[in-house]
């Protein structure tokens, strides 16, 4: 199976563009709500349980391993590579292209949460690449919550994105990453409030994922295929039943299991 893992339920922004670009292979997803947000945690904690996740995705049969959290992925995602044997995707090195690519004027806006912003791992992966890139970045600490509730089009919700974005008002951005998983899900009121080029590094893993599934069929013949898809939540998720249905079209069954207690 492929696994995914997240924070929360912010991941299921990856799994819409896994199912879009390689529909026939089964999931297993883990969400670490017991410990939500990873965000405002440091990044040993965020290596800690990421590494506890991966394992046990990996004993229930994962070969490939997604890291369906920006923070993660800042934090852990270098790590998790060189201490597992398997493919493992992280949400930040797939993009990076694309945003070069999207950029004119070489002037990019990054929102995420705190510790994902804290990392700086976005700034320094995109500037390792090309020195000459001016970089604004911006924490949304309240954005995860509101999607979490599932108020994405709350007037409240708009007006927090509205006075998050107000930092690139005046840094003549023309690309905006949405370094968050969650933050998909307020594309429609982030669109109203810049008019820039919108990077969902979601969609660039799932693009990378399928590169990769063509280029190894000795890794994706283990992988099995069809569409029981495996969900798991180290807590019970709020408002699953609505971020579900608005992420994925449906609602989802989950397990309710926390094995790191």
């Amino acid at each position: 199976m492929i696994g995914v893992f997240d924070s929360g339920a912010g991941g299921f922004s990856v799994v819409k563009e896994i199912f879009k670009h390689l529909p026939k292979y089964q999931i297993i997803y883990f969400g670490d709500t017991a410990r939500l947000p990873y965000g405002t945690k440091g990044a040993d904690f965020v290596k800690e349980y990421s590494s506890k996740i991966v394992q046990w995705l990996l004993d229930n049969e994962a070969q490939v391993i997604i890291i369906a959290c920006h923070t993660s992925s800042a934090w852990a995602g270098d790590y998790l590579k060189e201490k597992f044997d398997v493919p493992v995707f992280d949400m930040i090195k797939p993009a990076l292209k694309e945003v070069l690519y999207k950029t004119k004027n070489k002037r990019i806006g990054i929102i995420g949460t705190p510790g994902t912003i804290r990392s700086g791992s976005w700034k320094e992966h995109l500037l390792r690449l090309d020195p000459g890139l001016r970089i604004y970045s911006n924490g949304c600490p309240l954005l995860v919550p509101l999607v979490e509730e599932g108020w994405v089009s709350k007037k409240i919700t708009r007006d927090i994105v509205r006075e998050y974005l107000k930092y690139f008002k005046d840094k003549n951005i023309d690309t905006l990453v949405l370094a968050c998983t969650h933050y998909p899900m307020l594309e429609k009121a982030i669109k109203k409030e810049v008019k820039v080029n919108i990077i969902n590094p979601a969609e660039s893993l799932a693009k990378e994922l399928k590169l990769f599934f063509n280029d190894n069929s000795h890794i994706v013949s283990k992988i099995q295929k069809g569409s029981n898809h495996k969900f798991f939540f180290s807590d019970e998720p709020y408002n699953l039943k609505k971020i579900s249905k608005l992420c994925l079209k449906k609602e989802i069954k989950a397990k309710i299991i926390d094995p790191f207690k």
